[in-house]
């Protein structure tokens, strides 16, 4: 902690804290206590960046009073609300520290646990991720989805996290460079930050049941998780070549296709089968047909691609250490 401090006085910021808000009026004013009460170790090393995601309360006017008085809280107000994970991709392109650590505006996440996460970051760390080992949410709409989600998404990334959905997390900015966020990705992050080299620990957190306000989470949200799923599975295991894997498709298409027209002359030459009205004609002209519109999907998604990274100066690889 001293060396944050002095690393801050030297003019490196080293922690920002970055919390997405949505009609919290009523858990400003103990959220930025409990955080300044929970930071006070760090001598102002560190800024507090709330943005407030179109609230239509008097989420922002509670704010400004408090930046009025704190020069490291900033702040940010969208038009209107877009969701946690724009919420957190603004807070993140503010963020100046070399720590970025994320938690819930609702007073569930603890601030207290921030020290914790920082520490276990000291061990080498890239990414430090909360565990909400005893949740205080309803069991059907909350965490029953919240558990079946996480063996999901362990299991199509390879990624093992307990909870997946707990916003309490640090990250080294880094690691945050390397991706730009949509869709429900915020979630993602760690399967994101190990597929591109960075080193994942767990910890467990404390979390507390909600005193004011209404939860903005319901199971509605699942579905959009498990599309968003889909994208990350496919962006890290076929996104430098996604001709594989529609080149894959292709191929089975047209082995299904000249399979069923084998089977087809087989049944005329052999058994006299009349070929007028059988399946296994149409069978054949649809395998054929999807086999070269995969094959045309995956040339388009080959040249969107390389496209994406050239335009952009990206590169289909990170480099986590250079050596003279």
């Amino acid at each position: 902690m001293d060396h944050t401090a002095s690393d801050s006085a030297s003019g490196t910021l080293q922690l920002s804290i970055v919390i997405p808000l949505y009609n919290e009026v009523d858990n400003i004013d103990p959220l930025i206590a409990e955080l300044e009460t929970a930071l006070a170790p760090y001598d102002g090393g560190y800024e507090l960046i709330l943005v407030d995601d179109g609230s239509r309360d008097a989420t922002f006017e509670r704010l400004r009073e408090h930046a009025a008085r704190l020069p490291h809280l900033r702040l940010a107000r969208f038009g209107r609300n877009y969701g946690q994970t724009a919420a957190l991709s603004a807070g993140f392109h503010m963020a100046r520290g070399q720590v970025v650590v994320t938690l819930d505006g609702d007073l569930q996440n603890d601030p207290r646990d921030i020290p914790a996460l920082l520490a276990k970051m000291q061990q080498g760390y890239d990414v430090v991720s909360g565990w909400r080992r005893k949740r205080k949410d309803t069991f059907m709409n909350r965490t029953l989805p919240s558990r079946i989600a996480n063996w999901l998404i362990s299991r199509i990334t390879g990624v093992h996290l307990h909870d997946y959905g707990c916003t309490l997390k640090a990250y080294r900015r880094e690691v945050l460079a390397r991706f730009e966020l949509y869709g429900q990705l915020h979630r993602f992050l760690p399967a994101l930050a190990v597929w591109s080299g960075g080193r994942l620990a767990e910890i467990e957190v404390n979390h507390r049941a909600r005193q004011r306000g209404r939860t903005k989470y319901g199971i509605g949200r699942t579905f959009t998780v498990i599309l968003d799923l889909g994208t990350v599975k496919f962006l890290t295991s076929y996104g430098a070549h996604p001709i594989r894997v529609f080149g894959a498709a292709a191929l089975a298409s047209v082995v299904l296709g000249l399979g069923s027209l084998v089977a087809l002359v087989v049944m005329k030459s052999v058994q006299g089968v009349d070929m007028t009205g059988n399946p296994l004609l149409y069978l054949t002209m649809l395998g054929v047909i999807l086999g070269v519109q995969f094959l045309l999907m995956g040339v388009i998604a080959e040249m969107l691609t390389r496209t994406y990274h050239e335009a952009q100066g990206k590169r289909p690889y990170v480099v986590v250490e250079r050596v003279n």
